[in-house]
């Protein structure tokens, strides 16, 4: 494989997992997840809990090369199609959360 080939199958999964392991990126996404949703760098880092302006920078590179997010100068950051597809993707993860951190809850509390 070409050194820059996009990752096929178990690489692609692997690829996409390392990019969600880092720090505040799931976030980023996250806040950027509306519609209609297209903030500022600064709302942008807001809306994340005033993480560094460095790190902010760095995740939304990666996010960007990834095509995941797109930046208009003019109106800021939002999700791309790419960006949307992957929520919807994790729609199902979204729906059991609550369900598991309620079941974590009432076992820390009988234990």
């Amino acid at each position: 494989m070409a050194a820059d080939a996009p990752p096929s199958g178990k690489d692609s999964l692997n690829a996409a997992l390392e990019l969600f392991h880092r720090r505040w990126t799931l976030r980023i996404l996250w806040e950027l997840r509306a519609d209609d949703t297209r903030l500022n760098f600064r709302a942008l880092q807001a809306a994340c809990d005033d993480l560094s302006a460095s790190v902010l920078n760095q995740r939304l590179a990666e996010l960007r090369e990834a095509l995941l997010v797109e930046h208009d100068a003019g109106s800021g950051y939002r999700l791309s199609a790419q960006g949307r597809e992957l929520l919807v993707a994790l729609e199902p993860l979204m729906k059991w959360a609550p369900r598991w951190a309620r079941e974590v809850q009432r076992s820390s509390k009988l234990g």
